[in-house]
C-alpha cells in the first residue's frame, strides 16, 4: 500500500480532531434534550475517547510501522482505514445536515426546529455509519453472479451457448487465510458448469507468501475445457520495498507459478488456440498495462503474433484503459475482458444501472461496453484492497453465454 509522510499523516490527524470538534458542538444541540447530566457527560467522554483514541493509533502505527510484521500490517491498516471512514463520513454529513437543519429557521418553526433538528441529525450521523459498518462486516463477503449474452457474428457455431466465468482481483492477501470464506465463492464457480474460467489478474496484494495454504481451495475451480490467467499490477511485487533484485523475482516467479498449481494457464503477452470439433477461437493474454503512474508490460502485438488469422478473439488484460488504447479500432478482438476498477468498492447499482465516483477516472469502470463490433466487459473483483468494504458493488462473479449472432 502507498506509504505517506509522517506530515501527511499529522496533517489528516488534525482535520479528524477538527471534524470531530464541530460533530461535537452540534453533538450538544441534540444532548440537551436528556434529561440526566450524567447520560450527558457518558456521552460526551465516550465521544472523544474514541477520537484521541483514534488519533493515537493512526500515529503510533506510522511511527512503528516498520517494526509490525508484513505479515500483519495490511490487515492493521486496512481495519484502520475502515474504521476511519466510518468515523469521519458520517461526522461530516451529520455536520453539513445538522447545520442546514439548523439554519433553515425559515422552514420551521421553533417548536418544529426542536424536534426536526435532532431527529435528522442523528438519523444523517447514525444511517451511513451503519451503512459503513455493513459494508464491512457483511457485504464485502456477499458474492454476486452476474449473468451476461456476448453475441457475435464472427463466433463459430460450435462455441455459441459456451458458458464461460470471468473473475477477477482476488487480493488473496486481504482475507487473511480465512480460506472457509472464498470457498463460498469456489462453490458458487462451480455451480454454474462453465466451460472456461478466466481470471484477469491481481492475485495478491504484494506479497508471494500470502498465497499460503491457497491451493487446495483455488485449485477446487472446476472447468470443463479449461482455465487461463493473466496478471494485475498487485502481482509484480512493484508496491513493496525490497532488498534485493532477486528476491523480487523469487516473489514474482512463485506468483507466476502459483497459477500452474492451481490449473490455470498464465497467459504473459501470449495466446491459446482453443478449438471444438473442427472450429477455433483464440485466448490472448497480455501482462498488465495501464496508464501512468501503472506500468506497460503488456505486449499486445506480441500476444496477437500467432493468431491473427482467428475471426474471434477473447483477449484477457487487467486495466481496461487498455481496450479504448490499444484495442477498439486498432485489432479485431471481439470480446475483452477486465478487472482492475473494483467499481471503487462503492456506488449505486439498481437493475442496471449504476453509479460510482470512479467513473470520474474511468470511462469503463464496470459491466458490459461495447463500440461496433467489438465489446468490453469489466468485472468489479471477487476481493478488497485498502478499505476494507463494499457498498453498493458487491464482489462479482461474471457468468457470460457466448451467442451465435446471425445476419438479418
Amino acid at each position: 500500500m502507498r506509504s505517506y509522510s509522517f506530515f501527511t499523516i499529522f496533517l489528516l490527524c488534525l482535520a479528524i480532531i477538527g471534524i470531530d470538534a464541530l460533530a461535537y458542538y452540534w453533538l450538544q444541540s441534540i444532548t440537551q434534550f436528556l434529561g440526566s447530566s450524567e447520560l450527558r457527560t457518558v456521552i460526551n467522554v465516550l465521544f472523544w475517547i474514541f477520537t484521541f483514541g483514534l488519533v493515537t493509533a493512526i500515529l503510533t502505527l506510522k511511527l512503528r510501522m516498520d517494526a509490525i510484521p508484513v505479515e500483519r500490517k495490511q490487515s492493521v491498516i486496512s481495519y484502520l482505514y475502515g474504521l476511519t471512514i466510518s468515523s469521519f463520513i458520517p461526522k461530516i454529513l451529520f455536520i453539513i445536515i445538522i447545520s442546514i437543519l439548523h439554519f433553515s429557521n425559515y422552514f420551521f418553526s421553533e417548536t418544529e426546529s426542536l424536534i426536526v433538528v435532532p431527529v435528522f441529525g442523528l438519523i444523517a450521523g447514525f444511517l451511513p455509519f451503519f451503512t459503513i459498518v455493513y459494508a464491512i462486516f457483511g457485504a464485502r463477503y456477499h458474492f454476486k453472479v452476474n449473468t451476461v449474452k456476448v453475441k457475435a457474428e464472427c463466433l463459430p457455431e460450435s462455441f455459441s451457448g459456451l458458458k464461460v466465468v470471468h473473475i477477477s482481483d482476488l487480493h488473496l492477501g486481504s482475507f487473511g487465510f480465512r480460506y472457509h470464506i472464498f470457498e463460498k465463492a469456489v462453490n458458487m464457480i462451480n455451480d454454474l458448469h462453465p466451460d472456461l474460467i478466466f481470471f484477469t489478474g491481481d492475485l495478491v496484494n504484494n506479497y508471494a507468501w500470502e498465497l499460503r495454504g491457497w491451493e487446495p481451495i483455488l485449485g477446487k475451480m472446476k472447468a470443463e475445457r479449461g482455465k487461463f490467467s493473466v496478471l494485475g499490477n498487485h502481482d509484480y511485487g512493484d508496491y513493496s520495498q525490497w532488498e534485493t533484485e532477486t528476491e523480487k523475482q523469487e516473489n514474482f516467479d512463485y506468483i507466476k507459478k502459483f497459477h500452474k498449481n492451481v490449473g490455470f494457464h498464465l497467459l504473459m503477452n501470449e495466446s491459446a488456440k482453443f478449438t471444438i470439433g473442427d472450429q477455433t477461437i483464440a485466448i490472448i493474454g497480455v501482462e498488465n498495462w495501464g496508464k501512468p503512474p501503472f506500468k506497460q508490460y503488456g505486449d499486445l502485438d506480441k500476444a496477437l503474433h500467432n493468431v491473427r488469422d482467428i475471426p474471434f478473439k477473447i483477449l484477457l488484460t487487467h486495466d481496461p484503459t487498455h481496450w479504448d488504447a490499444a484495442v477498439v479500432g486498432q485489432t479485431d478482438i471481439t470480446l475483452t475482458l477486465s478487472g482492475h476498477t473494483h467499481g471503487m468498492q462503492a456506488g449505486v447499482s439498481i437493475g442496471n444501472r449504476q453509479w460510482s465516483p470512479i467513473q470520474l477516472k474511468y470511462k469503463q469502470w464496470s459491466g458490459l461496453y461495447k463500440n461496433k463490433l467489438q465489446q468490453l466487459y469489466v468485472n468489479r473483483g471477487l476481493g478488497w484492497l485498502g478499505f476494507p468494504g463494499r457498498i453498493g458493488m458487491r464482489p462479482e462473479i461474471t457468468l457470460i453465454e457466448l451467442v451465435k449472432k446471425y445476419p438479418r
